[in-house]
């Protein structure tokens, strides 16, 4: 089989897409909770099964992931300590002006409820955040790595082979949002937000997000700047500030993955990706082939 970028791509999407369709069955049959999540943990798996089979079909090995940290020694931790950080600072923002504001009310009672906060574990509200950042931030990566296997570890640089920034960036967001549409419309997987607001605030957040993970993913040559984004942002927004945020009716609005809050805070990260977005180009060699 020829091993072109639009080989992999329509290999990937096609093993992507229809194993998902299983999961998605399960997931709208059974709930966002099935068997203990494991549902939505194969759900998020479907796409490195994907990307496995479009490396192994087309060319025999999985060279061109992205299996580096970007760099050599600190300069490929930067990489690492920024996708950390981002999530934290993006739902700080958007979060703090809602407690602050009162949109949205500061509870600690959910979070300490979880798992990582049983009262045998100690160390109250401040041992079970450290928990969450760590021990949760682990089991976070693991589901994340699913995903970005294929999504940025062969989706995003195929794509760049063939397109620019802009049809990277665009496609890339849109196919990623697409793949989430099934459990949100008729599954757990949405706010108290109107059904329609949640979808088109989470389109257009993913559509923002993905910016930033192509701008990383290429400048970097990296496949890790998107597990360690990918799960932080999971972790910390539904694990951590939405557990710590109390509904007062218009909260849902604007908190949350469905919510107006991150989609401008995440656009702000776009618009300083987009800004240097001829610095991926610009270094050389940009690194997707190892």
């Amino acid at each position: 089989m020829r091993d072109t970028p639009k080989t992999k791509l329509i290999i990937y999407l096609a093993c992507t897409f229809g194993l998902s369709a299983v999961f998605y069955g399960i997931i709208i049959a059974k709930g966002f909770r099935a068997f203990g999540g494991l549902a939505v943990f194969g759900l998020m798996w479907c796409p490195a099964v994907g990307a496995v089979a479009a490396r192994l079909v087309t060319q025999g090995n999985l060279r061109g992931m992205g299996w580096g940290l970007g760099g050599q020694g600190l300069a490929g931790l930067r990489w690492i300590a920024a996708t950390y950080a981002l999530p934290i600072v993006a739902g700080l923002a958007v979060y703090g002006i809602v407690w602050l504001t009162g949109i949205g009310g500061f509870s600690t009672a959910r979070m300490m409820d979880s798992p990582l906060g049983a009262p045998g574990l100690g160390g109250g509200f401040l041992g079970t955040l450290g928990r969450l950042l760590t021990v949760g931030f682990l089991f976070s990566v693991l589901s994340a790595f699913g995903e970005e296997l294929g999504w940025r570890g062969l989706m995003m640089p195929e794509m760049a082979k063939i397109m620019d920034f802009r049809g990277v960036s665009l496609w890339g967001g849109l196919i990623w949002a697409v793949y989430h549409y099934p459990i949100i419309l008729f599954s757990g997987y949405h706010s108290s937000a109107p059904l329609w607001y949640g979808t088109i605030m989470f389109t257009l957040t993913v559509l923002a997000v993905s910016i930033v993970f192509a701008w990383l993913r290429l400048r970097s040559g990296s496949l890790w700047t998107g597990v360690i984004l990918h799960a932080t942002h999971n972790l910390v927004i539904q694990s951590v500030f939405d557990l710590l945020t109390e509904d007062k009716g218009a909260t849902a609005w604007i908190t949350g993955e469905f919510g107006v809050g991150l989609v401008i805070a995440y656009s702000a990260a776009a618009l300083w990706c987009w800004k240097r977005r001829n610095d991926i180009f610009s270094q050389q060699p940009v690194r997707l082939n190892y």
